[in-house]
C-alpha cells in the first residue's frame, strides 16, 4: 500500500482524488509521478476547508511532497531560476510571516503572498551562485567570496533550501545580491494558500492572475477579513469546488484545547456553559489553565488576545509599567506590531525592500534597540527567514479615547508600529504560540452584545480563533489583573545564529 493509503482518512482521500484530477489539468500526474504536456490553459480554483485539527495541513504537506517527487519546481519568492518550457512550478503561500513560519516549522517550505507577487532582481554575479545552489549551474568563482564562504552557502542551502539564507551564511547582506524588486510579470502554475480565511478580494484576484491552478486551505469557523464584506473568499465557490474535511485527526492525541474549540459548534452552548467546560478541562489537564491574572512575562513573546481596543491599550500600558519602561523610549525586548509603511511613491523600491524583509502590515516584531541614526531601530521580525533588520521607524504608543498616540521617537518616514504586548483576536489569525493568554472578560462582553456573524454568535467565533492559537497551553484569564514580571526584558534569545551578524540599516 502507498503512504497516502496508510495515512489518509476517507475525507482526505476523497479530497486527494479530486485535487489529483485538477492537477492533471495543470500538467502534473501524481498517480504516475510525472510531468505532462502543457494543459489547455483553463483556470481552476478549489478550496479545502475544515476546522482546526481536521487534517488540512497534513494534506497540504503530502500534496507538496508528491508534487516535488513528480518533478515540480518549488518557487519560494526568494529566487526562481531559469524558465523552461517543460517546467511546472508550485508556491506554498500564507498571508503573514508568522503563518508562513508555522508551516515551515512543520516542514512545508512556505513564503508570504507578498513575496510571490513581487520578485527579487539579483546582481548577475550572485545569480550564478544561486543557480549553482539550485543545481542549475557549475560552482562559480566570485571575487570576494572564498571557497570556505561558498561551502557555508552550500551547507546552508542543503538545510533551508533558501538562496538568501545561504548567501547570508556566506557573509553577504541582502543589499549585496538583491538590486531591487519588480511585480511579477509571468504567471506560475500551481499555488497553495494556507489560512485563506484571511484573504481579501484584492489578494484573491492577484493570486488568480498568477496561478491558473489555485488551491485554498481555510477554516470556515475563523473570523472574516476586517476590511471585507463579512464572508471569506472560498464562500463564493460552488459546492463541488469546496472539499470539506470532517474528521478531527488531532483528537486522537486527546487534545483538550481542540475539544473546547469544537464544543463551540453546539448551537445551544451559552457563554457560562463554555466557561464551565473550561474549568472542567483545567481540573483534568494541565494544558488548560483558568488564570486569575495575565502573566507579564509571557506578553513579551506571546501577546494577550483581546477583542476590544480599549482592553488592548490598557494591557499594553500595564505591561510597560510592570517592566518600568520609560515614557520617552522603548526597552530592548518590547514587542511591536507593524501597522504599515509610510513612504511616498518615489520611494516605492524601498517600500518593496522593507516588505520583502517581512515588514508587512500585521507583522510581529521585537525591538532590539536604537539604530545608528535618529529615528532608526534594530528589529527582529518574528517568523521571517532573515529576521533581523534595521529600519527607519515611526513607533506609536496609543492612549485611550481620542488622545493622540505618544511617539517616543520617529523618522520622517518609514515603517510604522504599534505596541504588541496585546493584540486583537482578528490580528492574531494565522499565528500560533506555545502558550496563549485569552482575556475572557472581552469574550463575555461580546456574548452580552448578542452579535451574530455568518450565522454564528460573534463570541463563539472570537473564542474559537483565540483558543486555537495555542499550540500547547491555553490560559483563560478571568480577572483584570497583571502579574509582576519575574525578570527584566531580554533579547538574548534572539541574538543567536548567523543572521544576527547580517543586521543592516535600511534607509528611505
Amino acid at each position: 500500500m502507498t503512504r497516502t493509503e496508510l495515512t489518509f482518512s476517507s475525507d482526505q482521500a476523497e479530497a486527494w482524488d479530486t485535487i489529483t484530477e485538477a492537477l492533471r489539468g495543470a500538467g502534473v500526474d501524481l498517480v504516475e509521478g510525472q510531468l505532462l504536456p502543457a494543459s489547455d490553459g483553463k483556470s481552476s480554483v478549489m478550496a479545502v476547508i475544515g476546522k482546526a485539527g481536521s487534517g488540512k495541513t497534513m494534506l497540504l504537506a503530502e500534496l507538496t511532497r508528491a508534487l516535488r517527487d513528480a518533478g515540480v519546481d518549488l518557487v519560494s519568492g526568494d529566487w526562481e531560476g531559469r524558465k523552461r518550457k517543460d517546467r511546472r512550478t508550485l508556491a506554498i503561500l500564507a498571508p503573514t510571516n508568522k503563518a508562513a513560519s508555522v508551516l515551515r516549522n512543520q516542514g512545508v517550505p512556505a513564503t508570504t503572498i507578498h513575496r510571490i507577487i513581487y520578485t527579487p532582481v539579483y546582481d548577475p554575479q550572485y545569480e550564478k551562485v544561486a543557480e549553482w545552489l539550485a543545481g542549475q549551474g557549475e560552482r562559480p568563482s566570485i571575487e570576494g567570496l572564498t571557497d570556505l564562504a561558498l561551502d557555508r552557502a552550500w551547507a546552508s542551502y542543503q538545510v533551508n533550501s533558501s538562496v538568501p539564507a545561504a548567501l547570508a551564511a556566506a557573509g553577504l547582506r541582502g543589499s549585496d545580491f538583491i538590486t531591487g524588486w519588480k511585480r511579477r510579470e509571468e504567471p506560475l502554475d500551481i499555488g497553495f494558500v494556507d489560512e485563506s480565511s484571511m484573504l481579501d478580494e484584492r489578494q484573491f484576484e492577484d493570486l488568480k492572475e498568477i496561478f491558473p491552478t489555485l488551491l485554498l486551505f481555510g477554516d470556515p469557523a475563523q473570523l472574516p477579513p476586517v476590511q471585507g464584506n463579512g464572508s471569506m473568499v472560498f464562500d463564493t465557490l460552488p459546492a463541488p469546488r469546496k472539499l470539506v474535511l470532517h474528521r478531527i485527526h488531532r483528537q486522537e492525541a486527546d487534545n483538550p484545547i481542540l475539544d473546547l474549540a469544537h464544543a463551540l459548534g453546539d448551537p445551544a452552548l451559552e457563554f457560562h456553559d463554555f466557561e464551565a467546560m473550561i474549568a472542567d478541562a483545567a481540573a483534568r489537564d494541565a494544558r488548560v489553565v483558568v488564570a486569575q491574572r495575565v502573566e507579564a512575562d509571557l506578553m513579551a513573546r506571546s501577546p494577550v488576545l483581546v477583542w476590544r481596543n480599549v482592553t488592548r491599550i490598557r494591557l499594553i500600558h500595564a505591561f510597560r509599567a510592570a517592566f518600568d519602561a520609560p515614557e520617552d523610549e522603548l526597552l530592548e525586548g518590547e514587542p511591536l506590531v507593524c501597522d504599515g509603511i509610510e513612504l511616498p511613491m518615489k520611494h516605492r523600491k524601498k517600500r518593496l525592500d522593507l516588505e520583502a524583509r517581512g515588514l508587512i502590515k500585521g507583522a510581529q516584531v521585537i525591538y532590539l534597540g536604537p539604530g545608528k541614526r535618529p529615528g532608526f531601530s534594530r528589529l527582529h521580525v518574528i517568523g521571517a527567514e532573515d529576521p533581523q533588520v534595521g529600519a527607519a521607524c515611526i513607533i506609536k504608543i496609543e492612549h485611550e479615547g481620542d488622545a493622540e498616540p505618544f511617539i517616543p521617537f520617529a523618522a520622517r518616514m518609514g515603517a510604522t508600529f504599534v505596541h504588541g504586548a496585546a493584540v486583537t483576536i482578528h490580528k492574531a489569525q494565522g499565528s500560533q504560540w506555545d502558550t496563549v493568554q485569552v482575556f475572557a472578560p472581552d469574550i463575555f462582553a461580546a456574548s452580552r452584545m448578542g452579535r451574530v456573524e455568518a450565522g454564528q454568535p460573534l463570541w463563539k467565533r472570537l473564542a474559537y480563533v483565540a483558543i486555537t492559537r495555542a499550540e500547547r497551553e491555553l490560559r483563560w484569564v478571568v480577572r483584570n489583573r497583571l502579574s509582576r514580571p519575574s525578570a527584566p526584558l531580554t533579547v538574548e534569545d534572539l541574538r543567536a545564529g548567523p543572521m544576527a551578524m547580517q543586521l543592516q540599516e535600511e534607509e528611505p
